[in-house]
């Protein structure tokens, strides 16, 4: 058996221990151990195998497949180039905290700095934007590999995984650099026998050595450890430390150790990781007392938020959550919440909150900016007071649930207490005036949009949203692109259960939307989730256009593309680059008078152009991977954007012009 090839069969089958169930494959020569050894695993059905011909399309697979799945998935690619293409899905991973184990195979050391092929300094390629960083070294047989190779795979898993134990940190990517020296191919299997060195007599040394490393190999696969029967697909501890286990029980005798490698290839017995670790985070609770003027905020995660949701309402708070935060459902969800900030500086004045309790990752609003630091500031005392009212208000109270050991977020510098949860005392139970002053500028805000939305004839990109949220079914999943369509969400998505709503906020670029899509839809659909879809603009359904071409062996979700195009970036005629007209049209609205059909054509892919809101129910039925086009213009789009922004803040402000009755300003037992 030749290094390279132990090598790969030893880290895939430890990865499938720890419980890898998904693995995504650039093809490329230097990469061709660990590719060929994953197909073979994947063929005995311990892995699903993914192969993509870009690097970028695979990384953003792989990063949707962990975004949907919360476990880590492993990415793999020659050298090169190849391994560069993969750091903006990296950059994401690392942003949005996405257990991803990025595998690049490297040229071994003699033939770097050389001018040979394909060889590029690959040592810390991705910097600080990964956990962890190892340079694995090129294998060579000698005793000792087995265990470091093992045990390097675990500890890739945990930190990815954000699992290895005490603060370790938060989830994320993880680069394992690999050297593999020629030869990169096992040795052919003839006559019952593998090939080695040439020969293909059965009863040559080389041969015999060669079908004694087979062997071994094929025990490995089989899940057998050193001590007695493991299944075929092994019981594994996954990142959530929840157990699988395997589906056939296989007997086998001890592995030994061929001649040509001194040591046995296989893992611990009973299928077991080589290395396990337990969470040991366990930071008690901020005891917080309660106050009626409170505000929940939560940007996007995708966490548990049903603590959160709980909290909120057991204390009578609103709730202001971003589409991917997991938290827009229940009563006190608001949908319309960016509409009523923006209101009045009056509204804002008189509802300046005591408390703010943050979660997840905000960023879709500049008017959720500014109320974090207009309440951090000491403010005048709402009207309606007594003679011996204050005056003035303190700074109100930030505090930030921790997504993770080590990491949270707080871009307004406002945080007063980072804590990983709260528990409420002293909380009514009931409604108060306070929420549902909150409540009803969000249905007059709501009321007007809505309003301006039916009134307009033909297809718009906010209704869209509005629409397409409502007609989803049950357990569905909703992929968000970047840029308009999230925001587009944000604005008038309203409060449902039911629904999960995904996306790359953690850099909020539009790389690799399709391909993130489609490894979300896989995960969603592989955990027995309902139907995906994806609101994705002509622009970002373009940057990744290699993600629609899938082989003809590969896993296919059910999910629908449905792609807004109006020819260009239409965001940026709602910045103030557009006040500049002179090379706004071409350095920013970029249009492209690219066929969304033809491009759906040429991938092989069901199209269906959207023509009126009557047929979007229609257009939405169907299975498999498909496209639905709605065309719509930039110019206008801005000016309904304009008028729903006045329509909407006027009702907010009118239905909110009487401050909330006060009580006591922070009440407690």
């Amino acid at each position: 058996m030749n290094p390279s090839t132990a090598l790969a069969v030893t880290l895939a089958d430890e990865l499938i221990r720890c419980g890898m169930t998904d693995a995504v494959v650039a093809p490329g020569s230097r990469s061709a151990p660990l590719a060929m050894e994953l197909f073979t695993r994947a063929q005995q059905g311990d892995v699903r195998l993914h192969v993509r011909i870009d690097e970028r399309s695979a990384g953003y697979l792989a990063l949707g497949l962990a975004k949907a799945s919360r476990r880590p998935v492993c990415v793999v690619c020659t050298s090169g180039t190849a391994a560069a293409s993969f750091h903006p899905a990296v950059i994401e991973a690392d942003e949005s905290c996405v257990p991803l184990l990025v595998l690049t195979a490297d040229r071994p050391p003699e033939l770097r700095g050389t001018g040979a092929n394909q060889a590029i300094d690959q040592i810390k390629l991705y910097g600080s934007a990964v956990r962890w960083f190892c340079e694995v070294g090129a294998p060579e047989a000698q005793p000792g590999m087995v265990g470091y190779w093992r045990s390097l795979a675990c500890r890739a898993w945990g930190v990815a995984a954000g699992t290895t134990g005490g603060p370790g940190g938060p989830a994320g990517p993880v680069h394992l650099n690999l050297a593999f020296r020629d030869p990169l191919v096992p040795e052919r299997q003839t006559g019952g026998q593998e090939e080695a060195g040439g020969q293909g007599e059965a009863d040559s040394p080389a041969a015999g050595q060669a079908g004694q490393a087979g062997q071994a190999i094929r025990e490995v696969r089989a899940g057998r450890g050193e001590t007695g029967p493991v299944g075929g697909r092994n019981k594994a501890v996954d990142g959530r430390g929840a157990e699988r286990v395997g589906r056939a029980s296989l007997k086998a005798a001890p592995l030994k150790a061929g001649p040509r490698w001194p040591e046995a290839l296989a893992g611990r017995s009973g299928g077991a990781p080589w290395t396990t670790f337990g969470r040991t985070w366990t930071a008690a609770p901020l005891e917080l007392p309660w106050t009626e003027r409170g505000l929940v905020i939560c940007g996007d995660g995708d966490s548990d938020t049903d603590a959160v949701r709980e909290l909120a309402e057991s204390a009578g708070w609103p709730i202001l959550a971003e589409p991917s935060s997991g938290a827009r459902r229940g009563p006190n969800a608001l949908s319309a919440y960016d509409y009523v900030l923006g209101c009045s500086p009056v509204f804002m004045s008189e509802h300046r909150p005591d408390v703010i309790i943050s979660a997840g990752r905000p960023g879709l609003s500049r008017l959720q900016t500014m109320l974090y630091r207009s309440a951090a500031a000491r403010g005048l005392a709402p009207r309606g007071g007594g003679p011996d009212t204050p005056r003035t208000r303190p700074p109100a109270r930030h505090i930030v649930l921790s997504r993770q050991p080590g990491r949270w977020d707080d871009p307004s510098r406002t945080a007063s207490d980072v804590v990983p949860a709260v528990r409420l005392t002293g909380a009514p139970g009931r409604a108060s005036a306070w929420l549902e002053s909150w409540l009803r500028a969000d249905v007059a805000a709501r009321r007007a949009a809505d309003e301006v939305l039916d009134a307009e004839p033909g297809l718009t990109e906010p209704r869209l949203a509005r629409d397409l949220t409502a007609a989803l079914p049950q357990g569905a999943l909703l992929w968000a692109a970047s840029s308009l369509p999230i925001r587009d969400l944000d604005h008038h998505m309203a409060p449902r259960d039911g629904l999960r709503v995904l996306a790359s906020r953690g850099a909020s670029g539009i790389d690799g939307t399709t391909s993130a899509a489609i490894g979300a839809a896989l995960a969603h659909q592989a955990a027995g989730g309902g139907p995906a879809f994806a609101l994705l603009g002509d622009l970002a359904f373009l940057h990744d256009a290699p993600g629609l071409f899938l082989g003809p062996g590969e896993p296919r979700p059910d999910l629908c593309l449905v792609v807004v195009n109006n020819d260009g970036g239409g965001i940026f005629s709602l910045l103030e680059q557009a006040a500049f007209p002179g090379p706004f049209e071409r350095v920013f609205g970029t249009p492209h008078g690219a066929g969304v059909a033809q491009l759906a054509g040429a991938a092989g892919l069901p199209y269906t152009r959207l023509e009126k809101w009557d047929d979007l129910p229609g257009a939405l039925v169907g299975h498999g991977l498909r496209v639905v086009e709605a065309r719509t213009t930039r110019e206008a789009g801005t000016a309904l954007r304009a008028r729903l922004q006045e329509a909407c803040r006027a009702a907010a402000g009118l239905e909110a012009a009487t401050p909330p009755t006060a009580r006591s300003g922070s009440t407690s037992s």
